[in-house]
C-alpha cells in the first residue's frame, strides 16, 4: 500500500485523478446516505466530490491522501493538523474522513491507511489522533475500536450537528 499526499497543482485538481476519487466516493453510497453530504448518494458527481476537496483543503492543516494498492487508488483519508474550533484546546490532529473502495471492503485496506496516517503523524511528534463516528454507523465506529482507538466523549459535529462519538488513540507508548 502507497500513502500519497493529494496536492492540487496551481490551485487546479487534477482530472484524472478527481475522476478516480469521485468514483471512491460513489462506491460508498451506503455512508453518504447516513452522513448527508451529499444531495443524491446515488449519484454523487465529478463537481461535487470537487467542491467537497476544495473545501477540505481550505482548512488550515488540512491534507488528503491517497492510498494505491497495484496502482488502483483503494482509498482517501484526509486529516486536520489541530481541531476545527479554533477556541479547542484539544492538542491532537484529526481523520476527518477515512473512505476505501465500497468493492473492496474488508481485505484490511481501511486498518492500513489508518496504520499509515498514525505513522505520519507519529513522525510528526504528535502523541495522538482523534476522530468522531457518527453515532448511526456501527460499524465505523467497531472499526475503529478495533484500532485500537477509545472513546471519549459523544458531541455534535461542527459542520452539521450530527450526533457522534469522538474516539482517541494515543501514539505514543503509555
Amino acid at each position: 500500500m502507497i500513502l500519497e499526499p493529494f496536492v492540487p497543482h496551481d490551485g487546479a485538481l487534477p482530472g484524472p485523478v478527481l475522476t478516480e476519487i469521485a468514483a471512491l466516493h460513489a462506491s460508498n453510497r451506503a455512508f453518504f446516505e447516513l452522513s448527508g453530504d451529499f444531495p443524491d448518494p446515488a449519484r454523487i458527481t465529478v463537481e461535487q466530490v470537487a467542491a467537497s476537496l476544495a473545501d477540505e483543503l481550505s482548512r488550515d492543516g488540512s491534507e488528503v491522501f491517497l492510498a494505491r494498492s497495484a496502482g488502483r487508488l483503494v482509498g482517501l483519508a484526509a486529516t486536520l493538523a489541530h481541531h476545527p474550533d479554533p477556541a479547542s484546546d484539544d492538542p491532537d490532529p484529526w481523520i476527518g474522513l477515512l473512505l476505501v473502495d465500497a468493492s473492496q471492503h474488508r481485505r484490511g485496506h481501511g486498518r492500513a491507511v489508518a496504520a499509515l496516517i498514525e505513522e505520519h503523524f507519529r513522525a510528526a511528534g504528535r502523541t495522538g489522533l482523534r476522530l468522531a463516528v457518527l453515532d448511526d454507523n456501527p460499524r465505523a465506529l467497531a472499526f475503529w475500536r478495533a484500532q485500537g482507538y477509545t472513546e471519549l466523549r459523544r458531541a455534535a459535529d461542527l459542520d452539521r450537528g450530527r450526533a457522534c462519538t469522538v474516539l482517541r488513540k494515543p501514539l505514543t507508548a503509555p
